[in-house]
């Protein structure tokens, strides 16, 4: 009895209204930074993949089906499951496009290369507008 006496009796609390204004807006920035954000760079990252799609690619299905796209349309994929089995699929049902290690490799190494290249062109480039100055330097001076 003496329990629900104090109970009672129990001052209220004497916290301001801008003090929980502001915990509600740190609530609201942490589940923004943690939940929303990331689920909107996904959502847009998904929707650029199934925009992405292109005949050739090999795909697996919400359902776990994989297969290679035969052709696109505007709202579906015909994708081609074994031999002669082929099943046409809404956009949105694509999970994802599979790229084997191999292939990846390969782009990775023709990239590198493209980039290697484009190095000695600008190296090549600044180096030659610079003997050309040297060599008119020269000629201005022997004169």
């Amino acid at each position: 009895m003496q329990f629900l006496a104090m109970l009672q009796e129990a001052p209220a609390s004497t916290g301001s209204p801008i003090m929980t204004i502001v915990m509600f807006g740190l609530i609201f920035v942490i589940f923004y930074f943690f939940i929303i954000r990331p689920q909107n760079k996904k959502q847009k990252e998904t929707e650029k993949m199934i925009a992405a799609l292109k005949k050739g690619d090999k795909i697996v299905t919400i359902g776990g089906i994989h297969g290679t796209v035969v052709t696109t349309k505007e709202a579906t994929v015909v994708v081609k499951v074994d031999d002669g089995t082929k099943i046409e699929f809404s956009r949105s049902a694509v999970a994802s496009v599979v790229v084997d290690k191999k292939e990846e490799e390969k782009a990775a190494k023709k990239n590198a290369k493209e980039k290697a290249k484009q190095v000695e062109d600008k190296t090549e480039s600044k180096d030659t507008p610079v003997e050309d100055d040297k060599k008119s330097e020269k000629t201005s001076s022997e004169e």
